[in-house]
């Protein structure tokens, strides 16, 4: 795994680029074989390897070659992420003043239709291009639109010119229309490509901005791809949450909604309250211990001069709601969070020790950001001119200079709200100062260490630990049964990985009692082994490794058994995976092997593409691993445990509203067998390739 200090040890010196041009050191007894001069190398791979072999990608080629690298997938989150990137263009508008209306429909023929009242896309000819126009330019290169300078747009979803086109390259057609100076103009695409040129559609004396349909391409997205109007229509709440000045229409086509769902085919969304409604529809009604949240926005040249951008907020304590933080830029979900949310907490936990030791309550400062954040339900959402994400998902914001400008907005603000109601202020002080106490006492209690709990599981079987004493970079292995486990434990590097072998299908804890979870023994001995309780009594400083990796088998069986441990800590240790510390292994599901070569293949597709390209013309032995048991030692761990070579998968929750998540597991792994039956019944469509 990238960042883990253990995985990253130096090379040995037989590794080190010019070892085999080194002159040997004399020495007695057995003479050193060297490696052959890699010059001398002459086989027919390396002759057939020539320039014919360099591919040049141009224009939107990329896109489709590599999606992954642009919307995360083709699966059915990087199909909803297409109508991500077009609303974004259209909240754009909005967030800069120059819309205040946007239409989101699906329509019969499952193409998804986003229109806005905005200024529209220019079709004047552009500078560097004067034989096409600046829209034919936007939607066909990538790295081209009006966000780059921020003369345009002070802050904007849109950073490197790449949303619009990307959606262009993966649609099987996409029309454009642009209302501009009272005349329409229109123009259509297929798959990156203009089909025809830029028309002129008539007058259009009522009208204004952008309209853009398109239907995503089959080749991508496989033939059954379609649209869930449920998560549609939750995309497009949420984000008329989080931008008070808009208001959104939805329309979906009744053909399209199945039988149980409850999503409208018409709604409007406007919230003049933003992220306030937002909160209170999260709540929803449940205790808090004040009666008004702590929420507001500011721009942030109210304090920092000539700065562009704002900052919105909402905030709510309350015992009976599990702690989260919802964060946003530019509209943007930040699911990873970042240095906003960073920005959120200095300021609320310096505020909070400022203001008890003004008021004498001395044991204000042992107050930390997590005693403060542990209850509460805040959202945040921050509007920056250039803002910087990792990836182009932008899952995480890394701007630095968000902390400061957050910090610096809501500082002044949450003094004043505390100083406003004294016995609001005394309350939240008293609450955070008892969460401290108890972190206190666990830690005095309680320190969990590792050789410890090895004593108490030295079972056969059971926890394999790993050597060194520290949390930092360990990582424990949670394997399907003791024949994998063996594997694994050959395959492992003892310093700093453990394994812990499962017996089979772990107990569904969604439809279990707490009797029912305390009295089972394969979920009692994975309490033991990672040092911590469950739900209300769970520490994540207790927890004794830095990395949770799920590995089982990739069939059926091995994904059921995943589903139930992640079921088990999404309801038992939720912030394991809201810390990001819950993975899951990706082992291969192929061997492929030509004469003294062999790679590995995670799946049928990627199976496909090495018989095309790396075994062209050869004769290839294909084999499929049945289990991680049937795997040779030396095999799992170059393909699923060694930091340097093995992909791991990280769960994340993606709520796109409040509660999404557990409404879906409790559907999916609750005691309701008909949930299931009914979501299978609305989803079927879009399965593809069951394995059976």
């Amino acid at each position: 795994m990238a960042g883990s200090k253990r995985g990253n040890a130096p090379l040995p010196k037989s590794a080190e680029p010019g070892y085999a041009t080194r002159k040997p050191r004399k020495r007695t007894g057995r003479p050193i074989a060297m490696p052959s001069d890699l010059f001398e190398q002459n086989d027919a791979a390396s002759k057939a390897y020539s320039a014919d072999d360099i591919e040049v990608l141009e224009g939107l080629e990329p896109v489709r070659k590599r999606p992954g690298m642009y919307i995360g997938g083709t699966d059915e989150r990087a199909l909803h992420h297409l109508v991500t990137e077009v609303l974004d263009n259209s909240m754009d508008e909005a967030v800069a003043g120059h819309a205040n209306r946007i239409d989101v429909s699906i329509n019969a023929d499952g193409s998804v239709t986003v229109r806005d009242n905005g200024r529209g896309i220019p079709v004047d000819p552009h500078p560097r291009f004067p034989d096409k126009s600046a829209l034919e330019v936007i939607l066909t290169t990538l790295h081209a639109g009006g966000k780059f300078s921020g003369k345009t747009y002070q802050t904007s979803g849109g950073l490197h010119g790449v949303g619009v086109s990307v959606v262009n390259a993966l649609s099987d057609n996409l029309d454009v229309e642009v209302a501009r100076e009272k005349r329409l103009y229109g123009q259509k695409f297929s798959r990156g490509l203009p089909i025809t040129g830029l028309e002129e559609r008539g007058a259009a004396p009522n009208r204004r901005g952008t309209t853009l349909t398109f239907t995503p391409d089959p080749e991508i997205f496989g033939e059954r791809a379609s649209f869930r109007p449920a998560r549609l229509v939750k995309m497009v709440r949420s984000k008329a949450y989080l931008f008070r000045g808009v208001e959104i229409r939805w329309r979906c086509d009744p053909s399209l909604i199945g039988t149980g769902d409850e999503t409208p085919t018409e709604a409007t969304f406007h919230f003049p309250n933003g992220l306030a409604d937002f909160l209170a529809a999260d709540l929803d009604g449940k205790p808090t211990l004040s009666d008004e949240p702590f929420a507001g926005r500011a721009e942030f040249s109210e304090k920092f001069g000539d700065t562009p951008g704002a900052v919105e907020w909402a905030i709510h304590w309350s015992e009976a709601v599990d702690g989260a933080v919802s964060s946003y830029c530019n509209t943007i979900p930040t699911p990873q969070g970042g240095t906003h949310e960073i920005g959120l907490r200095q300021a609320l936990t310096r505020a909070l020790r400022a203001h008890g030791e003004m008021t004498g309550t001395k044991k204000a400062a042992q107050i930390t950001a997590d005693d403060v954040m542990v209850d509460a339900r805040a959202l945040i959402s921050v509007f920056l001119r250039e803002p910087e994400f990792q990836g182009q998902t932008k899952e995480k914001l890394s701007t630095a200079d968000a902390a400061r400008l957050v910090e610096g907005s809501l500082r002044d603000r949450f003094d004043t709200w505390l100083a406003s109601d004294p016995r609001r202020a005394e309350t939240l002080i008293d609450y955070c100062i008892a969460k401290a106490d108890e972190r206190a006492r666990r830690r005095s209690e309680k320190e969990t260490q590792r050789k410890s709990a090895t004593k108490r599981l030295r079972l056969p079987g059971k926890l394999t630990d790993c050597s060194d004493a520290t949390r930092e970079g360990s990582e424990i292995f949670l394997v399907e049964g003791d024949s994998a486990g063996g594997s694994a434990k050959q395959a492992r590097d003892r310093r700093f990985q453990a394994v812990l072998p499962l017996r089979g299908k772990i107990l569904n804890v969604a439809n279990a009692t707490a009797d029912k979870l305390a009295q089972n023994q394969e979920l009692q001995d994975l309490l033991l082994a990672l040092g911590v309780q469950t739900r209300s009594r769970f520490r994540i400083e207790d927890l004794r490794y830095d990395r949770i990796v799920i590995m089982t088998d990739a069939d059926v069986d091995g994904a059921h058994i995943a589903a139930l441990l992640m079921t088990f800590f999404y309801r038992e240790l939720p912030e394991v995976i809201t810390s990001g510390k819950l993975y899951l292994a990706a082992p291969p599901l192929y061997r492929l092997t030509s004469g003294a070569y062999s790679t590995y293949a995670a799946d049928e597709e990627e199976r496909d593409r090495l018989i095309a390209t790396k075994f062209k013309n050869k004769k290839v032995d294909i084999g499929r691993f049945k289990g991680l048991g049937e795997m040779m030692a030396r095999q799992l761990k170059e393909t699923t445990m060694d930091p340097a070579k093995r992909k791991l998968i990280r769960v994340q929750l993606e709520d796109l509203e409040p509660g999404e998540t557990s409404s879906l597991v409790e559907r999916l792994m609750g005691k309701r067998a008909e949930s299931r039956f009914e979501y299978i019944q609305d989803n079927a469509r879009f399965a593809e390739d069951i394995d059976v």
